[in-house]
């Protein structure tokens, strides 16, 4: 393993999921406070690549590493601690129905072995403040909008203070002004320092939010530029 300030090292990797090999000799590094698209068509590998960086799917050969656990040893009683160190964000957001955006929190940090009550409110404070809700915490999900139920998810997944946020198609069920209010956000978490992955069919984003771009196609991860790179989109939208 490289000696780098990687928050994600995959090399020579092979991702199969349910014996139906998807991606091999994957070669794939994040940085801390890096934001990375990844596209592909649907089936190409996008949620497969994520569910093995959060021990969903166990990588099948060659070596990982998400932030300080080794993907290739890891260990049953180790995935949930390795994943207090990421923060998922869904595209149907999978908010609990019957209880209030405070209560959705608090459920997470008691599970996750927050007990003092004070630390609890004074940690809920922050991450609806950072996600501009500051003042929605009594309301319950249905009484918010799509955007302003992703930004509940948002903070959820920031409650544990992640090196890592993976986004699964964050926007698929916004309009496209509300979508772009959302990869908004994910940019500015980047700018703190929590590394971004962020699966997605929308190429306005790439275009309008620049990032690095990953692309899984013909069972391969392929690097598609940088901010310092220009992206063909035309090529893209083949």
């Amino acid at each position: 393993m490289s000696d780098v300030d990687y928050v994600i090292e995959l090399n020579d990797a092979v991702i199969s999921h349910d014996d139906h090999l998807v991606l091999s000799d994957v070669n794939f590094t994040v940085s801390k406070g890096e934001f990375v698209y990844l596209i592909g068509k649907v089936g190409s590998g996008k949620s497969s690549l994520i569910k093995t960086i959060n021990a969903e799917i166990p990588l099948q050969r060659g070596t990982g590493r998400v932030v300080d656990f080794l993907l290739h040893k890891l260990k049953k009683r180790q995935i949930p601690y390795l994943r207090r160190k990421l923060g998922i964000v869904f595209q149907d957001f999978q908010l609990l129905i019957d209880r209030s955006v405070y209560h959705n929190l608090a459920f997470v940090l008691k599970a996750t072995g927050w007990k003092n009550k004070k630390d609890i409110d004074r940690r809920i404070g922050e991450v609806l403040d950072m996600v501009g809700l500051s003042t929605k915490g009594y309301k319950m999900p249905h009484q918010l909008s799509g955007g302003e139920q992703q930004r509940v998810v948002i903070a959820r997944a920031l409650l544990n203070n992640p090196a890592i946020i993976l986004a699964d198609e964050p926007t698929g069920n916004l309009d496209p002004d509300t979508s772009s209010e959302i990869v908004r956000l994910l940019h500015e978490i980047k700018d703190s320092g929590c590394a971004v992955i962020m699966a997605t069919h929308n190429y306005t984003f790439l275009k309008k939010f620049p990032a690095r771009v990953v692309r899984c196609e013909n069972g391969k991860l392929v690097e598609w530029g940088s901010n310092n790179q220009e992206i063909d989109f035309e090529t893209l939208m083949m």
